[in-house]
C-alpha cells in the first residue's frame, strides 16, 4: 500500500448524467476511450457493475511493447453518483458523477501506487479522464 496522500483528478462533460453514466460502463464503449494517448488501446473489457462485481480492462501499447489489465472489484456503486472499487493490487478508487445543467462532472480519487512518480500517475490518469469526455461529447 502506498504512503502517499490519494490522488484526486476531474473534467466536466457536456453530456447529460445517464449518457455518461453508459459510456463510462459499457464495454464497447470503454475500449473506445479507456487509453492515455493515441499509442495505447484497450483491446478487450469486462465489465460486471455492482457490489462484489469484477471488471477488467486490457491496456496495451499498440506497437505490442507493453500491455496490463487494469482490474478490480466494486464495493459500492450507486446510480448516476458513486462507484467505488479495490483494485487487484489493495488500491481503492472512487469515481463520483455530478449533473448540473445537462453537464456532468466526474471526479476520480485513488490511492497511487509506488512503481511511478505521483506526476505520472495524476497525468496518466487525467489524460484517461479527457479522453473519456471527448469521446462521450463525441458520440
Amino acid at each position: 500500500m502506498s504512503q502517499h496522500k490519494k490522488i484526486t483528478i476531474e473534467a466536466e462533460a457536456s453530456a447529460p448524467i445517464e449518457k455518461v453514466w453508459k459510456a463510462w460502463n459499457t464495454p464497447a464503449d470503454i475500449i473506445q476511450w479507456n487509453t492515455p494517448d493515441p499509442s495505447w488501446h484497450t483491446p478487450s473489457s469486462e465489465n460486471d457493475l455492482r457490489v462484489g462485481g469484477k471488471f477488467k480492462h486490457r491496456m496495451e501499447a499498440k506497437d505490442g511493447s507493453f500491455g496490463f489489465d487494469f482490474e478490480g472489484i466494486y464495493d459500492r456503486v450507486e446510480l448516476h453518483k458513486t462507484i467505488s472499487y479495490n483494485m487487484a493490487d489493495g488500491r481503492n478508487a472512487t469515481t463520483l458523477f455530478t449533473a448540473e445543467d445537462g453537464k456532468t462532472t466526474i471526479q476520480t480519487t485513488f490511492d497511487p501506487e509506488n512503481e511511478n512518480p505521483i506526476e505520472m500517475q495524476q497525468q496518466g490518469w487525467q489524460a484517461i479522464l479527457d479522453n473519456f469526455v471527448k469521446y462521450v461529447e463525441r458520440h
